[in-house]
């Protein structure tokens, strides 16, 4: 019989799974930030920095201490995470490196197929650039714009930088560093150490590592999220993996926030055993990025959080329902809201411009005051200077 994880205890699983109930205030160090990362699995990167950059905020969001510098020296000087693609650009172990060699291998079969994408002068870039690197070293894509600016058709890229991309994608190349947020590419033996750069896993390890790190990290999950989470592997591989290990997996049931027939997943029986010592995540009121892991899946969020959200950067202003960039406010184990907000660094000041409370939601002297202490401690993360609220920033319900 399949066990049933209550709602209120699979909020908890997850908010624990993804770092969230760790003590926020104790001093954090290099070892200490890169083991946050591994738990996580990947911390997405993304260039938007309304309030700060979306993987600085998701690492200061489970650790006030936290300080951008640890995360480039980690990349930089540490070489123990690297950039690559999940669902998107991500910082990710560097330990995971020889399992990402399948992705790089599928990547470039991909591609083959579109040759197109890359323009008639790709292959004659890729060549000249892998030359130019190994005798000069890394490169920005800006670094040709003078000599070939004519687009290529793939996301309007010249061909240099369609031919970086192709590269980088394809494991030829790494990002070494970014320099105001532009990536500095350079070969892969230069940037990866050379423990995990040479070693090498086959397909069924490779399909059974995905699997099973990702089961871990979501606590519990579908196949089509365990496919999902690392996007490594094709559905068909993950059913293959579910079947053969059906021995070493719990069917259960998982609560929805609103009632609704509780969803069919799959969990470790490690991941059972831990329900009843789940600890009870902090109290405060934290600010969440938009693609904080805890909500990379937005409609798992909605049916365990009852809180539907949606990114508005693309939806004309007239149509928006909250605004441009609006930021999830958890408190405990529940999104209490959304915060319109933003680090205006010209002017030196945190502009609040508005909270929209979920329904239900009371908005108690206790929770102004906490939503108040993130917004101060976000402000000094920023390091703009003072923050100006506007006059109707709290709003009814929506």
């Amino acid at each position: 019989m399949q066990q049933l994880i209550p709602n209120r205890l699979a909020r908890r699983l997850l908010i624990h799974h993804q770092a969230l109930s760790d003590p926020p205030h104790r001093a954090q160090t290099l070892p200490e930030l890169q083991a946050v990362i591994e738990r996580l699995g990947y911390v997405q990167v993304d260039s938007i920095a309304i309030v700060e950059r979306a993987h600085h905020q998701i690492l200061f969001a489970r650790n006030k201490t936290y300080k951008q510098a640890q995360l480039h020296r980690l990349i930089e000087r540490e070489r123990t995470l690297f950039e690559h693609w999940t669902h998107d650009a991500s910082v990710i172990p560097v330990s995971f490196f020889p399992y990402w060699k399948h992705r790089f291998i599928r990547e470039k079969e991909r591609l083959a197929l579109r040759p197109m994408h890359f323009g008639s002068d790709f292959a004659h870039s890729a060549d000249a650039i892998l030359e130019r690197i190994r005798r000069e070293g890394p490169v920005m894509a800006r670094d040709f714009e003078a000599r070939d600016k004519p687009s290529t058709g793939w996301w309007d890229w010249h061909p240099s930088k369609a031919a970086l991309e192709y590269l980088w994608r394809t494991g030829e190349l790494q990002i070494s560093r970014r320099e105001c947020f532009q990536k500095v590419y350079d070969l892969t033996e230069r940037v990866i150490p050379v423990a995990h750069r040479e070693q090498t896993v086959d397909h069924d390890t490779f399909v059974d590592w995905a699997c099973t790190a990702a089961l871990a990290r979501l606590g519990f999950g579908t196949r089509g999220q365990i496919a999902a989470f690392f996007q490594l592997l094709k559905p068909a591989e993950v059913e293959e993996w579910v079947a053969a290990n059906r021995s070493r997996l719990e069917e259960v049931r998982i609560e929805s926030a609103d009632g609704s027939k509780p969803r069919t997943a799959f969990a470790f029986p490690a991941t059972l055993v831990e329900l009843d010592a789940v600890p009870e995540p902090p109290t405060r009121v934290r600010v969440l990025s938009p693609f904080d892991p805890l909500l990379r899946d937005r409609g798992r969020a909605e049916r365990i959080f009852d809180f539907h959200y949606r990114i508005e950067v693309f939806v004309p202003e007239a149509q928006r329902k909250y605004g441009y960039y609006v930021f999830p406010v958890l408190r405990g184990d529940t999104i209490v809201g959304r915060i319109d907000m933003k680090a205006d660094r010209p002017n030196d000041v945190m502009s609040v411009r508005r909270f929209w409370p979920e329904k239900r939601v009371r908005v108690s002297a206790a929770l102004v005051t906490g939503l108040e202490a993130e917004i101060e401690r976000l402000r000094r993360f920023t390091g703009v200077s003072r923050t100006d609220y506007a006059a109707e920033w709290l709003t009814s319900p929506a």
